[in-house]
């Protein structure tokens, strides 16, 4: 049996590293024509030969800084130039900045809104075309602090509370073309975000240990967990589902611990 994949091109952004990597993985183990973007280029390279290991049809890598004023164009003219067509769009790429409201510069607040929220937008507003053809889907990955708020997060929650309107809004608008759009809201997972937001390894560790009380099933994610939920709300078998920002987090939702 072919992959659920198979024959359809995505594209997946921050495919790296974290929730991306684990996504992009399972795509190409259900056959996924790949093109893959990220910035840092050896380890997106790595991922590439995972991905053509796991079984994708093809895979491309873009390097890519999202912000840049030309990023949506390099990033879709790869597209063009190799499936030639889009089905699924996997916005994964974000960052963290851990900071009390009273300690975030103006520069650090602009810094979350233009990476987790307008690159965003500007890379899905220059895809519209393609997925209008295919009557593809968008997936966002956002976060249970699009749902719920906690301290000293502030312009990262206000970043993934965006993330979700711009979910629903995009449900209503392109609804009518066909084109699902669906976000996942994980809760505290195993990746490199954190540290790559300033948390030095033993703050890591303790976050995690801490996750174990903040997390109704009593443990933190894995990346794949929430690749699984990626896959599905991108796959026909969720074909009446758009609007959605679905919780993949433990139970931590449900919460208001930090």
């Amino acid at each position: 049996m072919p992959g659920r994949f198979a024959g359809r091109a995505v594209l997946v952004t921050g495919a790296s590293s974290g929730i991306g990597r684990a996504a992009a993985l399972a795509l190409a183990a259900e056959e996924a024509d790949l093109v893959l973007t990220a910035r840092d280029a050896s380890r997106l390279a790595a991922v590439a030969v995972a991905c053509r290991e796991a079984g994708a049809a093809r895979t491309q890598t873009v390097e890519a800084d999202l912000t840049a004023v030309d990023a949506p164009d390099r990033v879709l003219g790869a597209v063009r130039s190799g499936p030639g067509s889009l089905h699924v769009l996997v916005n994964s790429a974000g960052i963290i900045d851990s900071s009390p409201a009273a300690e975030t510069s103006d520069a650090r607040f602009d810094r979350m809104l233009d990476i987790n929220v307008r690159s965003v937008f500007r890379l899905t507003r220059a895809a519209l075309p393609l997925l209008r053809d295919t009557r593809g889907n968008i997936v966002n990955v956002s976060s249970v602090a699009g749902l719920r708020p906690y301290p000293g997060i502030l312009a990262y929650c206000v970043s993934k509370a965006a993330l979700d309107q711009m979910t629903r809004c995009l449900a209503l608008e392109l609804g009518p073309d066909g084109v699902r759009v669906n976000a996942v809201n994980p809760g505290v997972v195993v990746t490199n975000l954190h540290r790559a937001g300033g948390m030095d390894h033993a703050a890591y560790a303790a976050f995690l240990a801490r996750g174990a009380e903040t997390h109704p099933l009593g443990r933190v994610g894995q990346p794949e967990e929430v690749a699984r939920l990626i896959l599905f709300l991108a796959s026909d078998e969720a074909s009446w589902i758009t609007g959605a920002t679905m919780s993949v987090d433990g139970g931590r939702a449900q919460t208001s611990l930090r």
